[in-house]
């Protein structure tokens, strides 16, 4: 049989553990400050101390052949014997420190007692347990000693423990492999474009490198990656597949493609898992992870591996609905059954956060990372999306209103709430001074950052002591958004700028991430292959350095499989709509927009750079075309309301949907055949002129030259590119494609133009705008 690797503290922490789930606040970064107390403890114990004593040891239990790994925080040399030193810090109170305080604690350094008897010859060593009490600084330690008989019992004991578990991997992983060579393509066919993708994707993972993909609507983007990366796995090609999405309905696709696959290969043995985040998919009234709040999370630990043994034996497709079943039926959080299911399973279906995000990523993936293959689906969208979990806000009413709920109490907290108060005057102070209503600083605020430790060392010591309330709620929200802008604070480099915003009587600072490619590519490396693939990934050397590709990233761009004759082409580039000339235009827009509608019945879709634009020109158009069946996009709609609009678009209705470009409907909206004949977009896209997106600019003047490109035109041209991607879902839709715009003449933007709109037509009147529709939809 194959080795079976392990660390040794995932080996315990599997095998071992106990107990119930318990999320009350212990501290932002205990993991760091854990660590930091580590190299505390070990500088100060002398020569004698070895410090992190890394470990290897293979062995043979129940046929299994194990690799074991570990790093012992410390060997001590004494005249005696040897002592094992394992290290802990707790928040419980030190009366609690017993020596039976957690059995793990002890397993963890007999494993490496175990190595260091084999290593050095030795009848057997001195364990020593080490806690460090973080809020007193107390330090309590117990000692006892085992034999080398009794440690290799142990080990081997744990080990024949993990043994079920170790076969069962090894036996899934050979007949997974095996099915995956014999899979093939579930399509009778492959579309134009499609088989370059799908080998460019093979080949990329087998190099070990990047792809950026630039794959129109109709390629298959999902199938053209998701079937060679498990090609690519069945040949030892890479040890897991993470499927990264931003949306949900891409994450729908993913598990589609999946089934397709299933159904196409029964014998298909695949373990399959989609991620759903904490907030959705418990199914708690009011979300408290506490043995004493939640059910679910009482005893958790002594139910899960049993329990997560009979799951995998009986499914291969985890989906969100299944979890919150068997969950429910086994008395299990969903969310941790989730995230325990993916040590188990090949494809983990997942947001960007999970790879991406500096808080949220999997630390069981990506602290150390592994062979894993990424597949970033709609890539365009991760530029924005990473910049934004790279930034950090932070706002004086929500200090000042903690300062009051406080009342005559507080100690140090309130001294720490009323000295980051007067900080906050101060900067006010300065923007005051200022003609705008912001101000932007490359070099940070560095005062008020100054001052915010202080608040969160105060703010822990009052969490201790106040577990509950809405108080503490209220304190525990404002010390993760300052333990995050602080974490975000020791990243600050020349990527980054601050924002300083007076609004009212309100000041915000936001540390605004204006280039996150250093982090992706960060990130990136903790895999073998990454493929960022979208519809609308041009200009591809935009998306190569905003999205960290590199100089060495490869790159493909395929060309729209539909017939080009489906889609008529129109540019009506001699009205201007830019912002000073919109008023005057608004006529000219609305004549256009009624001259498609009464050319042919059916849905269009006209979109807006803002909701300002649109309810201007939606007022006008109604009073001058009543007879035209017109509903309008509002701001901030809710789920049902969405659906609602989109029930309107139906094969046999006629209406305009008025829609902003950038928003919920220019997007991952599918209405192929008569749902929706055609598109109108007006204007080119523009981000909204502001403090952010002019940072943006002054920051890719200053790098590369081309700010106001990579600030303001390329993402107008990726908003407009997916709007107009609406129109022709399949290989049967005819549809029409307006661009209302005098920009759309110039060669900036026509060089921006996907290769099948080379047969764009200049349309300059009503009138040949009639012609030209009536000559198209004739045929």
């Amino acid at each position: 049989m194959e080795e079976v690797r392990l660390s040794v503290r995932s080996l315990i922490e599997f095998v071992l553990r106990c107990g119930s789930i318990d999320s009350r606040f212990s501290g932002f970064d205990r993991a760091n400050e854990g660590s930091r107390i580590h190299r505390k403890l070990q500088k100060a114990a002398g020569q004698q101390y070895h410090a992190e004593v890394f470990f290897r040891s293979s062995r043979q239990v129940d046929g299994i052949h194990y690799l074991l790994e570990g790093r012992a925080d410390g060997v001590i040399e004494e005249e005696e014997f040897y002592v094992v030193d394992e290290i802990k810090t707790t928040t419980a109170p030190t009366e609690l420190l017993t020596e039976d305080f957690n059995p793990m604690h002890w397993a963890q350094a007999k494993c490496y007692g175990t190595f260091l008897c084999e290593e050095k010859q030795l009848a057997g060593v001195m364990i020593q347990l080490t806690y460090y009490q973080v809020d007193t600084s107390e330090i309590v330690r117990h000692r006892r000693y085992f034999s080398k008989t009794q440690l290799q019992d142990f080990l081997a004991d744990t080990l024949h423990l993990y043994t079920p578990w170790a076969k069962m991997e090894q036996q899934w992983r050979i007949q997974r492999n095996e099915s995956l060579k014999s899979l093939t393509f579930p399509f009778s066919d492959y579309r134009p474009g499609q088989y370059r993708l799908a080998r460019a994707v093979y080949l990329t993972i087998c190099e070990k490198s990047r792809l950026f993909a630039a794959a129109p609507t109709g390629i298959g983007k999902t199938m053209s990656t998701l079937f060679p990366a498990l090609k690519a796995l069945g040949e030892e090609h890479g040890e897991r597949i993470f499927y990264l999405t931003a949306k949900t309905i891409t994450r729908q696709a993913a598990e589609d493609a999946l089934h397709r696959l299933r159904d196409h290969s029964p014998g298909l043995h695949v373990k399959t898992l989609t991620l759903t985040a904490k907030d959705k998919i418990c199914p708690m009234e009011n979300r408290e992870c506490t043995p004493e709040a939640c059910p679910l999370a009482n005893g958790y630990y002594d139910r899960i591996n049993g329990a997560l043994f009979r799951f995998l034996s009986c499914e291969d497709a985890f989906t969100r609905e299944n979890i919150l079943s068997f969950a429910q039926e086994n008395a299990l959080c969903p969310f941790e059954l989730a995230l325990d299911l993916s040590n188990w399973c090949d494809c983990i279906i997942c947001d960007y956060n999970y790879l991406f995000d500096p808080v949220v990523s999997l630390k069981r993936f990506f602290t150390d990372g592994g062979d894993f293959i990424f597949l970033v689906d709609e890539a365009h969208n991760l530029v924005d999306r990473a910049r934004s979990m790279y930034s950090a806000r932070l706002c004086k009413s929500d200090f000042w209103e903690a300062k009051k709920a406080l009342g005559k109490g507080g100690g140090k907290l309130k001294s720490a709430l009323l000295k980051l108060n007067r900080e906050w005057i101060s900067l006010r102070q300065q923007i005051q001074e200022s003609e705008e209503r912001f101000l932007l600083c490359k070099e940070g605020k560095v005062e008020i950052a100054r001052a915010l430790p202080a608040f969160s060392s105060a703010a822990e010591e009052w969490l201790e002591e106040h577990r509950e309330g809405a108080l503490h709620d209220t304190i525990l929200q404002l010390y993760f958004d300052v333990c995050f802008f602080l974490k975000i604070w020791e990243l600050y480099d020349e990527h980054f700028t601050s924002l300083l915003t007076l609004s009212g009587t309100e000041i915000s600072l936001e540390l605004l991430c204006l280039d996150s490619s250093i982090f992706l590519d960060e990130s990136m490396k903790l895999g073998r292959a990454s493929i960022l693939f979208s519809a609308t990934l041009t200009p591809v050397d935009y998306f190569i350095q905003t999205l960290g590709g590199g100089d060495d990233s490869k790159r493909i761009l395929l060309e729209s499989p539909f017939p080009k004759e489906n889609l008529c082409l129109l540019s009506a580039d001699s009205i201007s709509t830019k912002y000073a000339d919109r008023h005057a235009s608004i006529d000219a827009v609305c004549e256009m927009i009624a001259t498609c509608a009464e050319a042919h019945r059916g849905n269009y879709f006209i979109f807006f750079p803002s909701h300002r634009y649109l309810a201007e020109v939606c007022e006008r158009f109604q009073s001058l075309f009543p007879h035209l069946n017109v509903i309008a996009q509002q701001p901030s709609m809710e789920e049902s309301e969405k659906e609602a609009f989109l029930s309107h678009f139906t094969a046999e209705s006629s209406f305009l949907g008025f829609c902003v470009l950038g928003g919920i409907f220019s997007e991952g909206i599918d209405l192929p055949g008569k749902r929706l004949v055609g598109c109108v977009i007006v204007g080119v896209g523009l981000p909204q002129i502001g403090a952010r997106q002019d940072a943006l600019r002054l920051y890719y003047e200053e790098t590369l030259g081309e700010g106001f490109a990579y600030a303001y035109q390329y993402p107008g041209m990726n908003k407009v590119l997916q709007a107009a991607g609406r129109v022709i879902r399949t290989e049967t839709d005819r549809g029409v494609l307006l661009l209302i715009d005098t920009r759309y003449r110039t060669s900036n933007y026509r060089k921006l133009f996907p290769s099948h709109w080379s047969e764009m037509q200049s349309i300059h009147s009503k009138e040949s705008l009639k012609e030209s529709l009536n000559r198209f939809w004739s045929l």
